[in-house]
């Protein structure tokens, strides 16, 4: 019985202490926590870890076990979502040759001149509008979801992006024009 408490004692005491440099641990093993929080996974791991303390024997090295705990979970969550991405990709490739089978192939391809272009005139861009651009044209994300990490309207990030895209189209439609 005594091991029990001491086990939760030991926990909370070393959760209290250590919760910062946790999240910190936990932040610099996932870079894109577009989607992701450090600090939720800290407290995802806290509460596996304490609605288990019953039930598990004493911990000797209390540190050793939270941080392999973290560790472990950040694995499983970037395999999930590499896992995820993966389907998805060929998913839209079966697609893609799917819809060739029917109506030919596109041919919707930009020259590689065209394409350095274009990532350039989005580098030139404001950084807000730069992240825009990047957050829903190329990550995927919804606007729903940038508003919710970024705490700004959808509708200002409509319009950043509307601008950010009308800027990109006047830069390359002089490009165009030049060559």
């Amino acid at each position: 019985m005594t091991s029990k408490t001491d086990n939760y004692k030991n926990l909370r005491t070393f959760f209290d202490e250590e919760y910062h440099s946790l999240k910190a641990y936990a932040k610099s093993k996932i870079d894109d926590t577009a989607d992701r929080d450090a600090e939720d996974i800290v407290q995802d791991v806290a509460l596996k870890i304490f609605s288990r303390v019953d039930s598990a024997s004493p911990i000797n090295n209390i540190a050793g076990f939270v941080y392999n705990s973290l560790k472990n979970r950040i694995i499983d969550i970037l395999r999930t979502k590499r896992e995820s991405y993966e389907t998805k990709r060929e998913m839209e490739l079966r697609l893609t040759e799917f819809s060739e089978l029917f109506y030919g192939k596109s041919d919707n391809s930009y020259s590689e001149k065209m394409k350095n272009e274009l990532k350039k005139a989005i580098l030139n861009l404001k950084p807000l509008y730069q992240k825009i651009i990047i957050a829903i044209d190329f990550e995927g994300y919804s606007y729903k979801e940038v508003s919710a990490e970024t705490a700004i309207p959808i509708g200002t990030l409509m319009s950043r992006r509307h601008r950010a895209i009308s800027l990109l189209f006047k830069e390359l439609e002089t490009k165009k024009n030049i060559n």
